[in-house]
């Protein structure tokens, strides 16, 4: 089902009752862009820690925002079956409140999204609204002081105010106190914003939601406008206004108080994004973020890190995609049907490790220590004869032969490193005998600049104390 501004209230509570009796629920999600190029040193690498991924990745989650969300909510119906009922819901940032939000497109996110059938038009027209934690304590402080605006800033969502204001305009100069006319076709959001914008307008109107996209506005004397405004029944009272612009966050939050298993592929840029969008704005702290991650989905399974894992064990054949693993598991190839509690079983090892793309580790550990990489040794090139070569042209000299992350380890030194050690086999064999790069294993008491400096100070500090007590003896002779 796809759910948007329009019909996201009405479907709310029936998704809730799922939710709250599902045995696990998955989630992926779609954005206008991954990587900023906007942004120097930003791309992954297999040199990064995970606190210096966290950094570059936060940069580009601050940059782009999610344009969909498919929620499947599984539910136990006997031993070895569930139920699934699966959701696409369009997004879009809240336009209530005193800032507009930006955000970046990337050409390739938005090729990917159009080549797969996204439909644009309900992500622009339909989006359902969210905000964090902060921006909403910014919107209800400007609630408060009535300092609030409505940054509609598409040509649509301008047209429907202009057209709604110019009506009531025009009828309310002739109409008589208590008289009423109803503004037409309003879609979702457009509601509560018309209701808003003429209320703040207009200090001689009532305005009434009156069934789906109808909106009555009444002519009523500054004394009762009062008197409604302080009675139960008003429809933009503070607390309604708040959950209309919270929009999808009212879904995250029955999510997280659900505390039920999270399940999805390749999670980090989906965690940090709802740790961005829907709760606060990310920390500069890494372990903050793994803390935070934690209380909100104690429970989290990544099947990328457990088809990577039981692929190492030769259990799985070798696929890349989602996809792929689908057509294995539905084919001939699986020999054995497990229950379902066989396989949660297998999956304990897996809860709470988050797949890390060509890293320093293999998993994040939302629930402890991350555990290292086993990647193949490191490589280091040595320059002869090649004077100014930079990390880009090292780079392109061994693309060729295969894919290396390349740093700068002195003036004429570099480090390669590899996820593939039939790779580094290849490449040590090639180089063997080149004119310009000698090619080894890197060992980090040869190699490393720090540990080289080391021994020439302790090198030189002997050399001192040796002559001190030459120079020493020689005197007392």
């Amino acid at each position: 089902m796809e759910v948007g501004a329009e019909n996201f209230a009405r479907c709310l509570p029936h998704i809730r009752r799922c939710i709250l009796r599902a045995a696990f629920v998955a989630l992926d999600m779609e954005f206008t862009g991954l990587h900023s190029t906007c942004l120097q040193n930003n791309e992954p690498s297999l040199f990064d820690s995970p606190a210096e991924r966290y950094v570059k990745a936060r940069q580009s989650v601050q940059r782009f925002t999610p344009v969909q969300l498919g929620l499947a909510i599984f539910s136990k119906e006997n031993s070895n079956k569930y139920v699934v009922h699966s959701y696409n819901f369009f997004l879009f940032p809240s336009t209530l409140g005193i800032r507009d939000t930006e955000f970046t497109l990337s050409a390739s996110s938005i090729k990917f999204l159009s080549h797969y059938g996204f439909d644009f038009n309900k992500f622009l027209k339909d989006g359902i609204p969210y905000m964090n934690e902060v921006q909403e304590k910014i919107l209800r402080q400007h609630l408060l002081a009535g300092t609030w605006k409505v940054c509609s800033t598409s040509s649509a969502d301008r047209d429907v105010l202009k057209k709604a204001i110019d009506e009531v305009t025009s009828w309310i100069t002739a109409a008589k106190e208590e008289e009423t006319m109803i503004l037409q076709d309003l879609n979702g959001y457009h509601m509560l914003e018309v209701q808003l914008v003429l209320r703040q307008a207009l200090k001689n109107v009532w305005t009434e939601p009156v069934g789906d996209k109808k909106v009555m506005v009444k002519k009523v004397s500054p004394q009762r406008r009062q008197l409604l405004e302080n009675s139960s029944y008003d429809h933009c009272q503070e607390k309604l206004i708040l959950l209309s612009a919270r929009g999808f966050t009212n879904l995250f939050l029955i999510l997280v108080k659900a505390k039920k298993p999270l399940v999805g592929h390749n999670m980090l840029m989906d965690l940090m994004h709802l740790h961005d969008k829907f709760y606060r704005p990310l920390p500069e702290s890494y372990e903050e973020f793994k803390r935070n991650i934690h209380n909100l989905f104690p429970v989290i399974i990544d099947t990328k890190t457990v088809i990577k894992s039981v692929q190492k064990k030769g259990l799985f054949p070798r696929v890349s995609s989602l996809l792929e693993v689908y057509a294995v598991l539905c084919s001939d190839a699986v020999e054995a049907e497990p229950s379902f509690s066989q396989y949660l079983t297998v999956l304990a090892e897996h809860v709470d490790k988050v797949n890390f793309i060509r890293g320093g580790v293999s998993s994040i550990n939302f629930s402890g220590e991350d555990a290292p990489c086993r990647h193949p040794p490191a490589l280091v090139v040595h320059v002869r004869g090649w004077p100014g070569l930079t990390e880009r042209q090292i780079y392109q000299e061994f693309k060729a032969r295969c894919r290396f992350d390349v740093r700068r380890l002195s003036k004429n030194q570099f480090i390669l490193l590899s996820n593939k050690y039939k790779q580094v086999k290849l490449v040590l064999r090639d180089y063997r005998h080149h004119p310009h790069l000698q090619v080894s294993v890197y060992r980090h008491w040869r190699h490393s600049p720090s540990v080289n400096c080391l021994l020439q100070i302790s090198g030189i500090v002997a050399l001192w104390s040796l002559l001190a007590f030459v120079l020493g003896g020689a005197r007392s002779c």
